[in-house]
């Protein structure tokens, strides 16, 4: 995929949004859609939308995503409001309700789209705007032609206040507070941060990053050196830079949780100290999920569920990454890492639904989510969890079985050239199953049915002991220590888990 320039660009004020509305209805077709978002009602939450549509021949649907971020139908069409079009000579046009998420205009020509949609939720995974600053996941505000998704693309935002600054990983116009995308799906993957927030840059490993704050009180040294050392890192790791930039952006002061981006990500936490281990699970998205992908997420459906198997390795191994990131880094000591690990089991362990719920299973009922039933200790299991602790072992599986020759990290960067690089797309957990057995050379096929789409006991350890490990429940609580009196060859994986292979 192609990287975008990521943009913060200084702003002014530009005309009225109803002006700048009449004079682009008036202009000739253009090469692809066109958007405009007025952030002149910030105080009362909303955004005013503008969309040119040319070449439209006698009418034209245009939908809202059902569905973004999360892995929910939340329904953002209940937040519009006052739906109107006009053709280029400025004549209203009917404009019908067809289902929940979809509007029938009747036209010809250029056809402008008017409307309001409310925002006040707090990112990363929602929009907000208020007197203070907006955020934007464009995907819950901007309407889409469904047959013309992959046409070129351009957003403009307008009534932003003096002062106030843009970041948003897209290719940024001459004209001001103006950026391209190749199409619907690359501009909604492109957070958006308008305020007065801060911002630095550096350069590392040959990765050009940019970072916005908005927030009160933060520590820049600290993020910096906690975000030179994951993007290091992850790059020596993946041996890639697939982005000419790469944007930060974070709210800091409530909430918490990150959301993945083509280039870019956003994330929200209670303070700058906490950001750790989620910046280094967003950023290692970059490849897995983003670019390494499971066919079953293409093409995105906004309409309906996109279910997959295979989100305990799209998200539960980027967590395995995640913390070995904070490991391998330095950010965490051995001893930290361990600790994090048996936290997971003990997690997973104490949940009744681990017994039954297989990892694959829970991958499917991630829509599940939003009903608070669901997410009961005896209704189900994280994927995220059990992810991450059948991603560590399956690492140490491969290790063992190839005396540490090979690893996971082999498996990430294999997928990485076979399918991100070629544009194709994995066969859930039958595409990691191959990678796996092709980079070490022998059958996964027993891990993959008892503890992936199985539900047996993980073997924590027996397995962790072949990485020279040893486990301990104590009540309800995993316990891993160094086993005393380890072999040369449970040290060289234990010491391979630990340092992972870079070069």
């Amino acid at each position: 995929m192609r990287g975008y320039r990521s943009a913060v660009s200084r702003v002014t004020c530009s005309v009225g949004f109803a002006l700048a509305l009449l004079l682009g209805a008036y202009l000739p077709a253009q090469a692809g859609i066109d958007y405009r978002v007025s952030l002149a009602q910030r105080n009362e939450h909303v955004f005013r939308v503008g969309m040119t549509i040319p070449d439209t021949k006698g009418s034209v649907d245009v939908q809202l995503p059902a569905w973004n971020a999360l892995y929910q139908v939340r329904d953002f069409a209940s937040r519009v409001m006052d739906v109107q079009a006009r053709d280029g000579r400025g004549t209203r046009l009917t404009v019908e309700k067809v289902d929940l998420h979809t509007w029938r205009i009747s036209g010809t020509g250029n056809v402008v789209v008017e409307y309001g949609i409310f925002w006040d939720d707090a990112g990363p995974f929602s929009s907000q705007i208020d007197n203070d600053h907006a955020f934007l996941n464009l995907a819950t505000t901007l309407f889409y032609v469904p047959q013309r998704r992959a046409e070129p693309v351009s957003v403009e935002f307008s009534d932003v206040p003096a002062g106030w600054a843009i970041a948003v990983a897209l290719r940024a116009d001459d004209q001001a507070n103006r950026f391209h995308a190749e199409g619907y799906d690359a501009l909604v993957d492109a957070p958006v941060e308008i305020g007065r927030f801060e911002q630095f840059r550096f350069e590392v490993e040959k990765a050009r990053i940019r970072v916005a704050v908005h927030a009160s009180t933060w520590n820049r040294n600290a993020l910096e050196d906690k975000l030179r050392r994951i993007v290091a890192y992850q790059v020596r790791l993946m041996r890639e830079v697939p982005f000419e930039e790469f944007l930060f952006i974070y709210h800091f002061g409530a909430g918490g949780g990150g959301m993945e981006h083509a280039n870019s990500t956003a994330i929200s936490s209670g303070s700058d100290a906490t950001t750790d281990g989620v910046s280094a699970h967003e950023f290692f998205h970059l490849w897995n999920v983003k670019r390494i992908r499971p066919k079953s997420l293409e093409p995105v459906d906004y309409t309906r569920e996109n279910i997959t198997r295979a989100l305990w390795f799209a998200e539960g191994v980027t967590s395995t990454y995640g913390s070995y990131t904070l490991l391998r880094s330095g950010l965490w000591t051995p001893e930290q890492f361990y600790n994090d690990v048996a936290g997971e089991i003990s997690t997973l362990e104490a949940r009744p639904a681990s017994r039954w719920k297989s990892a694959e299973e829970a991958s499917l009922d991630a829509w599940f989510e939003k009903y608070r039933s669901y997410r009961q200790p005896a209704f189900s299991i994280s994927y995220y969890n059990k992810g991450q602790i059948l991603g560590l072992l399956l690492d140490i599986v491969i290790r063992d079985a190839t005396d540490n020759r090979k690893s996971l990290d082999d498996v990430l960067r294999h997928m990485n050239e076979e399918y991100a690089k070629k544009g194709r797309f994995y066969d859930d957990s039958d595409g990691i199953q191959a990678a796996a057995e092709k980079v070490a050379g022998v059958s996964h096929e027993s891990f993959f049915s008892r503890y992936v789409a199985g539900v047996e006991p993980l073997p924590y350890a027996e397995l962790l002991a072949l990485a020279g490990l040893r486990f301990e429940m104590q009540g309800d609580r995993a316990r891993i220590l160094e086993l005393d009196g380890a072999n040369e060859r449970q040290r060289r994986i234990r010491n391979g888990l630990l340092r992972g292979t870079t070069d």
